[in-house]
């Protein structure tokens, strides 16, 4: 069995304000989980969002996108992060102040809800 992933983070993305508003972020930390059997979006939908109605997580999901993308807060480990569903994967995005705690506490909740076998690869844009 391969060891458990650390979710050691090694970049975090930096916020931006521009003059015309909004928030921007430069920079992308991802760690991508993969069932290793074949479950539909609709599946991951499902899981992620009973996982998300537990506790120690309150969210936020932005409706007119044509991904589910949740905003997420773990109360347990005061940890912020944004959580997609996209191409059968489930999508970890740090964020300027997430600890690797809330990722790590999130992977094990799923695995723990789940029958299958998770990879994780992880991908860093710097800014």
């Amino acid at each position: 069995m391969p060891p458990e992933p650390s979710f050691e983070i090694p970049a975090r993305p930096q916020r931006r304000y521009p003059y015309s508003g909004g928030v921007e972020y430069e920079g992308e930390t991802v760690f991508r989980l993969r069932p290793t059997g074949d479950r539909s979006e609709s599946d991951l939908r499902a899981l992620v969002e009973a996982i998300l109605e537990s506790e120690p997580y309150t969210y936020g999901d932005w409706l007119d996108l044509p991904m589910p993308l949740y905003l997420v807060h773990d109360g347990q480990t005061g940890d912020v992060f944004r959580v997609a569903i996209r191409d059968g994967t489930v999508e970890l995005y740090v964020l300027p102040a997430t600890d690797s705690a809330g990722l790590r506490q999130f992977y094990e909740t799923l695995t723990a809800h789940s029958d299958d076998a998770w990879t994780v690869d992880l991908t860093v844009e710097r800014a």
